[in-house]
């Protein structure tokens, strides 16, 4: 099989190897729409094993969107300090709650639109919400979905939202939380943003950045 050269072409042959390479797993634990909600609110300039350590105190204590719009600031601070700009992300929780009470009777809403009006929501985690907790499209562009796409030649955007725009056409619209999954994995345990391993990367054949570091 010749190696794929249009940007399409390119994108196609990513998923159907990573496919084989990673299960498409979100990897912020959680156990319902709002639980993800709060974790991907929280893992902003944060690793998921950080947030990961931190979630199960900030559920225990506000399980719902009813506890967590009547917190106190202060100890939501506390709960959530690991994170990182705790503040703000307090802040942040404690309107995206308030707002789901106010706007959406508790309910995590679903269309992306309504999403990104709750605090500390952009298109990023309003697609992970989506894409993951309600198995709708949706293709969130991190930083590895974002470095790997220009790597491999699939954009040359270096927006996100750009970047989302370009990719959602090269991948069917129900699978596109699929692909980024796999890509942030991939980006996470081969190609690194310093010192890939492209020795050992399944899709070295056709990158145009392969061996190039």
């Amino acid at each position: 099989m010749g190696k794929p050269r249009s940007p399409k072409g390119r994108a196609r042959t990513v998923h159907e190897r990573l496919k084989s390479e990673y299960e498409a797993i979100c990897e912020l634990d959680h156990n319902n729409p709002f639980e993800l909600l709060v974790a991907t609110i929280l893992s902003a300039q944060c690793t998921d094993v950080r947030v990961n350590k931190t979630t199960p105190a900030l559920f225990s204590r506000f399980p719902g969107p009813f506890e967590l719009a009547a917190a106190d600031q202060r100890e939501l601070e506390q709960l959530v300090h690991p994170t990182g700009f705790y503040k703000s992300k307090a802040r942040n929780l404690l309107k995206m709650a308030n707002q789901l009470l106010d706007d959406h009777g508790g309910v995590v809403p679903k269309e992306l639109g309504e999403l990104v009006k709750l605090g500390g929501v952009g298109r990023k985690t309003a697609n992970v919400i989506r894409s993951v907790a309600f198995g709708l499209p949706g293709l969130p562009v991190d930083t590895h979905v974002g470095r790997l796409a220009r790597r491999l030649g699939l954009t040359e955007e270096e927006d996100p939202v750009k970047v989302e725009m370009a990719l959602n056409p090269m991948v069917p619209q129900y699978e596109r939380g699929e692909f980024s999954l796999r890509v942030i994995l991939h980006g996470r345990q081969v190609c690194f943003a310093r010192n890939p391993q492209c020795e050992n990367c399944v899709l070295n054949d056709f990158c145009p950045a392969a061996f190039d570091f």
